[in-house]
């Protein structure tokens, strides 16, 4: 395990990715020319054509000319109605006209709408009874005995190898990496080595995997349906030299199936003893055998425990969560604001701070991505992004949605967050709002923080357990972080997400409507949350391969059976 060398801090929820400067393997073999084929062919000389042939020739050719040429005075006619028909919209987003929403100008709708925001409390919803939908439950076969699962699955006399894996990107990109990394091992019969990993220059966290999850609960947890072991033994090492760089690395491809990993990276494993995948974010296609999607939902909800200097911590900061929401029966809202300075610059959207604010994105962009977004070919259309609900909600923004919701002032709020762009300024509308509002920053004392401060993974952890116990979780931006929080809801709360996912494209547009009353915009924001209710319980019916409808986000019916067995001793 790493020391752990002070690093600069990172808010620990920047857009997830990943890099790696791990060796590449080999080349693939070239193709093979089938035998039938002569690698040298002969060319062919047209025969000489005849007078008739080249007659009729020029008499189709002729034709096809003429007929062509209705089509030449045709599409100039269509190019230009179809330059009327858009020239409004567009013109819209590049500012001669205004599309409801295009332009930020929700800081002067709350201005104008205030005073109604500030009397209403006459239908404050009760936080008790916020969801109403349940999940109705199917006809399934019943679950079959844990012990008689590993031993039709995993009772192997032997291993065909250890699996050596890089977790890149932040918390819950990390996460994904060893819940697939479990299903690949137990795929291939492999000894899996605690994953390690990788340092990146956005979060800036060198934690390892013990400094972030109980290795020994892990190990312990998986017994008996793969063998975990904390390092290679003496053996191999001193075969690859002690540096694990020398063992022959694989580069798979994202979302590779079942049959790769038979086909090609089996062999290599049975030849070499040892290999390793290096980058190993979404390495593994969501469709794989019932028995190794269970072993990602028991290193998901079960072995996957958070160490115990950051669950102490975090069970304190639910406790006070719940301490000082004494006016809703202990009940709570956590909110994943996404309104850091890296995330508003790498937007290209536009608020309210004028001239400095762009001033200063334009300073983190050119500091952070290096000239990225100065390009020739890169087009930043603000007000397009805008209307498509691409832009971070402000802090006002969301506090206006969740008053038009119903949730009064005497709501306690959490925000899980990194720090907010011109916190003050920002947080202020909020915070008049909603005046019950806590972070962890706030929750806990200093000197109980103080060994978090440097590892933004750590940090997110923290929040990552506050929103996972409270009774609204509100997410406004996307990313890892909410659809691993919605899946470790739905598991928790039969079924249910207990999640605002807001529709910011209607949101946007009302927020960009100088006519909109409070009452309409509180009509749309009680249906809003109603769709959201009816949203959660859900399941799509197409799993896609990205983590928007991943075994992460939406764990049942796959978890069904370890949900039964949580449910049953708890």
């Amino acid at each position: 395990m790493k020391s752990k060398s002070p690093a600069h801090t990172g808010n620990g929820y920047a857009t997830e990715s990943g890099s790696s400067s791990s060796p590449s393997p080999p080349r693939s073999p070239r193709r093979q020319s089938s035998t039938n084929i002569s690698h040298c062919r002969r060319r062919l000389r047209p025969k000489a054509l005849s007078h008739t042939t080249r007659r009729l020739e020029s008499f189709a050719a002729g034709i096809i000319a003429r007929r062509n040429l209705r089509y030449f005075f045709l599409l100039p006619l269509l190019y230009i109605s179809g330059l009327l028909m858009c020239v409004g919209p567009f013109s819209a987003l590049i500012g001669h006209a205004s599309v409801p929403g295009a332009i930020y100008r929700s800081h002067e709708i709350f201005q104008k709408l205030w005073p109604d925001i500030e009397s209403d409390n006459s239908s404050a919803v009760e936080l008790s009874s916020v969801w109403k939908y349940k999940r109705k439950l199917r006809e399934h076969k019943p679950c079959p005995n844990i012990t008689a699962v590993q031993h039709e699955h995993f009772a192997f006399s032997g291993h065909n190898g250890f699996l050596i894996v890089e977790a890149n990107g932040g918390l819950n990109q990390q996460r994904s990496a060893i819940c697939n990394a479990v299903a690949v091992a137990g795929l291939l019969n492999a000894i899996l080595v605690i994953p390690h990993f990788e340092f990146h220059n956005v979060w800036r966290d060198p934690s390892e995997f013990g400094d972030i999850y109980d290795e020994d609960h892990f190990i312990s947890t998986l017994e008996g349906y793969v063998k975990v072991v904390k390092e290679l033994p003496e053996v191999l090492m001193e075969r690859y030299n002690y540096n694990i760089s020398n063992i022959t690395t694989i580069r798979v491809q994202a979302w590779a199936p079942v049959s790769y990993y038979l086909g090609v990276v089996y062999p290599i494993m049975r030849k070499e003893g040892a290999i390793r995948i290096s980058p190993f974010a979404n390495r593994l296609a969501m469709s794989v055998p019932p028995h190794i999607q269970f072993l990602r939902c028991l290193t998901n909800y079960k072995a996957l425990r958070f160490a115990s200097s950051i669950s102490i911590l975090a069970k304190k900061l639910v406790d006070r969560m719940i301490e000082k929401s004494s006016r809703t029966d202990g009940k709570y809202v956590t909110v994943h604001l996404r309104f850091e300075e890296d995330m508003v610059a790498f937007s290209c959207c536009i608020y309210d701070g004028g001239e400095v604010e762009r001033l200063e994105m334009d300073s983190v962009r050119e500091k952070g991505w290096r000239g990225k977004f100065k390009r020739k070919d890169r087009v930043i259309l603000p007000n397009l992004n805008r209307i498509e609900g691409k832009c971070p909600l402000t802090p006002l923004e969301v506090g206006m949605m969740l008053r038009g919701m119903g949730f009064d002032n005497n709501t306690s709020i959490y925000l899980a967050s990194g720090k907010i762009y011109q916190a003050e300024r920002n947080l202020a509308p909020l915070i008049k709002m909603f005046p019950n509002l806590h972070t962890k920053e706030s929750l806990a004392a200093p000197d109980e923080l103080a060994p978090f401060k440097e590892y933004s993974s750590q940090l997110a952890a923290l929040d990552y357990t506050v929103c996972l116990f409270s009774e609204v979780f509100v997410t406004t931006q996307g990313g890892n972080f909410p659809h691993f929080l919605m899946g470790h809801r739905r598991f928790l709360y039969d079924g249910h997400a207990k999640t605002i996912n807001p529709d910011k494209r209607k949101l946007v547009a009302l927020l960009g409507n100088a006519t909109v009353s409070w009452r309409s915009f509180k009509e749309q924001m009680e249906a809003m949350l109603g769709d959201n209710d009816r949203k959660g319980i859900l399941v799509p019916r197409v799993r896609k391969i990205n983590r928007k409808t991943s075994v992460y986000t939406y764990p049942l019916p796959e978890c069904r059976c370890l949900q039964q067995l949580h449910n049953s001793q708890n």
